[in-house]
């Protein structure tokens, strides 16, 4: 059996925001509840995994040589992340600040089981 194709990062973080608005309305059932959730939890971890390489292979143009060709230098993503989530709040749709919002919001309904609190009864 073939496995599925991969999907790109808009189209797994739609299909999360699915899954999660799927979940909050209620599932007739626990065991589609459970798979759509395991399914949430794969997709995020994909759409973490392609912003972490988007990061990685961003480089900032830092000037030019003396021969006139740019100079590069690689993005460091730890000087944007104390001000991100300011950001997030104050432009959820701008940029990457959005998307990174958008991603954690679902990420915060779609929780690891360890994460789950124990029910009340």
């Amino acid at each position: 059996m073939a496995e599925d194709p991969v999907p790109s990062f808009e189209d797994a973080l739609t299909h999360v925001e699915r899954i999660v608005e799927d979940l909050e309305r209620g599932e007739p059932s626990l065991s589609t509840a459970l798979a759509k959730y395991e399914e949430g939890v794969k997709l995020l971890r994909r759409c973490y995994d392609l912003l972490d390489q988007a990061e990685r292979s961003v480089a900032l143009l830092t000037g030019v040589d003396e021969n006139g060709h740019p100079t590069t230098a690689p993005f460091d993503a730890t000087a944007t992340q104390a001000r991100e989530p300011e950001a997030a709040t104050t432009a959820p749709n701008a940029g990457d600040t959005g998307t990174r919002s958008r991603v954690r919001r679902s990420a915060a309904v779609v929780r690891e089981p360890s994460e789950i609190p124990d029910p009340p009864f």
